[in-house]
């Protein structure tokens, strides 16, 4: 395996590989973890070729956030690359992807709508700064399927609008969550937790798997979904909340009546270390008597008594 950190080697051994292989591509921030680990394997499954980037982009840091602390190691980085399965390593450095930084790189991405609710909401610009830099590697990788884990589930729709919008090569694929034994979903920032706000943040997940229950036994109420998850967390003293909901997948918009299935997400901060989660809900089918379809639990129950009885 090997580690390049220029851009123009980074094009060269993709179009080399492209001539013979397909190609998948990992864009991380580094400091890898289980769930990066599993995106690479995934692409080494799915590809003959597989890139992984690992970059901390400055651009999508707010004033006042982690940029300076978020970690970094990248012979851990290396190590952990190479032995899930992949064959180059390209960790550029700020000046080469940003020849002129800190200056304001004149052009930037922006992907509306999506960008402005939830963590769009709480840290403006953020998103901006990963459609740059994700419009940046896309431009340079060419044509490649590119692997995001669904943990960031607001990023993954925000991503799959920009290779649509902006026509890139890329077939876009979402992983699922990897989750530490207890439940707390995979992140670097988790390294930074001291061990009462590790335990702290698993109120993250059960308030997910709280909405979960609510929303699949039928509840159609948003708002009761809501205020059920935004209520476990805010009874955790160490966690302070950032937001708590549920939208619909595809716009991330709060439906008025749950009609759907929804994806919940919820995000606080530990301390100075902010986590983020998601969870999908499935909504139960409407009862349909002629076609079949799935009946809610009371009426599954009552029609079970009514063969019991005869």
């Amino acid at each position: 395996m090997r580690v390049i950190s220029t851009v123009s080697e980074f094009q060269s051994a993709l179009d080399h590989a492209r001539l013979s292989k397909t190609v998948g591509l990992v864009p991380t921030m580094g400091y890898l973890h289980e769930g990066h680990g599993s995106l690479i394997q995934r692409a080494n499954s799915e590809n003959d070729f597989v890139a992984v980037t690992v970059f901390v982009n400055p651009l999508q840091f707010g004033v006042n956030e982690d940029f300076s602390t978020y970690p970094r190691d990248l012979d851990r980085d290396v190590e952990l690359a190479k032995h899930s399965g992949a064959d180059i390593v390209f960790a550029p450095t700020i000046n080469e992807m940003y020849p002129n930084y800190p200056e304001a790189l004149p052009t930037k991405v922006s992907v509306s709508k999506l960008s402005e609710v939830l963590d769009g909401k709480s840290r403006p610009g953020h998103f901006d700064g990963v459609a740059t830099v994700v419009a940046k590697l896309f431009a340079m990788a060419g044509k490649v399927s590119a692997y995001f884990g669904e943990k960031d589930f607001q990023q993954l729709a925000i991503i799959r609008q920009l290779a649509s919008d902006l026509s890139f090569p890329v077939k876009v694929i979402g992983c699922k969550t990897i989750r530490e034994a207890d439940g707390l979903a995979a992140s670097s920032r988790n390294v930074r937790l001291t061990q009462d706000n590790r335990r702290a943040a698993l109120v993250l997940y059960k308030a997910l798997q709280l909405g979960k229950e609510l929303v699949e036994s039928g509840e159609n109420n948003s708002i009761t979904v809501t205020r059920a998850m935004e209520s476990l967390i805010k009874g955790e003293v160490r966690a302070e909340l950032d937001y708590a909901t549920c939208v619909d997948p595809k716009t991330l918009l709060v439906p008025d009546v749950i009609r759907n299935d929804v994806q919940l997400l919820v995000a606080a901060k530990f301390s100075d270390v902010r986590l983020i989660d998601n969870l999908k809900a499935n909504f139960p089918e409407p009862i349909n008597r002629a076609g079949g379809g799935v009946q809610n639990n009371d009426v599954v129950k009552a029609d079970s008594l009514r063969l019991e009885r005869g």
